[in-house]
């Protein structure tokens, strides 16, 4: 889960990562109450999670006397389709070097890797594609607690001695907190020291409960819907809606949609041994989605016995077709089920793919 930049601030700062002075605030008329903490010259930031928000206008420059204007229209903006309904008000920092830093997972060696770059600011990915050698990689093996002197040397070069100090705090940071990202982009120098002017934190959806936070954010009323039911749910654009037991065979059916020029809506693996209610709000939750025309359920009775199958789709009662291939455990009385109610079966996957596809289009 991506955390607003305030909140990843507060934590930054809870480590001992310098960050600026700073409310945030939910409606214009705050402005008078937090400019004497901040001060006169400051930044109004947009809490949106969208990346690229300083180049989409979330980002204006303000001072005492047009502070509360421009909040007001700030907060009167979408940025990326986002609507402003936090801004962080920052005060303006005296910058005079920027710098990129990060630490994030590398999936080649399963370790943090910690990126650092003489350049930091809206272009870093430019600059990294451009001068790859601008920025220096080091990976720590997560048991240790601190990053090696060694290895921050290396990744300060000649930049100020005080970045390694903050890296160690931002990999105290990453480890603590269960991150899959850790990022300060830019970490500035000004004549009083440095500075996490910007900051990006992402837990893993796996520790949230862990790190105390309870509702994931960054997923869809739908995907929280699935997460309830402890469905495998991914939504996609298409129009097809698919559901099946097993990853390899719920994939391999986005994978035949693709191959006949479909467009899959979802990927929703029920799991196994799914009963009659299962099913249903498996069904009942794809059939939700808007640009679902039909809907393909693709099932292998193993455990899962194919006449619960039958029964949760009936019970869904959803507006769309529902094509069905079941096979396996009580596949004979699931068939009769389904066709006493008149639902469509197929034999195989490759004929209830090929079906929903055309109906699609």
């Amino acid at each position: 889960m991506k955390l607003l930049e305030f909140e990843a601030k507060k934590i930054f700062s809870g480590y001992g990562i310098p960050v600026p002075k700073a409310a945030c605030i939910r409606r214009p008329g705050e402005i008078p109450s937090v400019l004497p903490e901040i001060g006169g010259a400051v930044v109004l930031k947009a809490q949106v999670d969208v990346g690229g928000r300083g180049k989409s206008g979330g980002i204006l420059i303000a001072d005492a006397g047009t502070a509360e204007e421009t909040a007001r229209e700030l907060f009167a903006r979408t940025i990326k389709g986002v609507p402003v309904e936090e801004i962080l008000v920052e005060e303006r920092l005296p910058i005079e070097r920027e710098y990129y830093l990060s630490i994030s997972v590398d999936r080649s060696s399963k370790q943090p890797i910690i990126l650092f770059a003489d350049a930091g600011g809206v272009d870093i990915e430019t600059a990294a594609r451009e001068r790859p050698d601008a920025v220096r990689k080091a990976t720590v093996t997560p048991l240790l607690r601190e990053v090696p002197p060694f290895l921050l040397r290396e990744l300060v070069g000649g930049a100020p001695r005080g970045i390694g100090q903050i890296i160690n705090r931002l990999y105290r940071v990453f480890l603590e907190k269960d991150a899959l990202l850790a990022e300060i982009n830019p970490l500035v120098t000004t004549p009083s020291g440095l500075y996490a002017a910007d900051a990006k934190l992402i837990i893993d959806d796996n520790a949230l409960a862990r790190q105390g936070i309870s509702v994931n954010r960054d997923l869809t009323e739908r995907e929280q819907e699935a997460e309830k039911y402890g469905f495998s749910y991914v939504e996609l654009d298409g129009t097809i809606g698919v559901i099946g037991n097993g990853a390899g065979l719920t994939m391999s059916t986005l994978d035949l949609i693709e191959f006949y020029s479909g467009k899959a809506a979802n990927f929703l693996d029920v799991g196994g041994g799914a009963d009659q209610e299962r099913v249903m709000h498996a069904v009942r939750l794809v059939a939700s989605m808007p640009s679902v025309k039909v809907i393909v359920v693709n099932l292998l009775g193993g455990i899962t016995r194919c006449d619960d199958v039958a029964r949760g789709i009936v019970d869904a009662g959803v507006p769309q077709q529902v094509f069905v291939r079941l096979a396996g455990t009580n596949e004979e009385e699931g068939k009769r089920l389904l066709a006493g109610h008149g639902y469509t079966m197929f034999e195989s996957m490759d004929l209830a793919v090929r079906a929903a596809v055309e109906v699609s289009q």
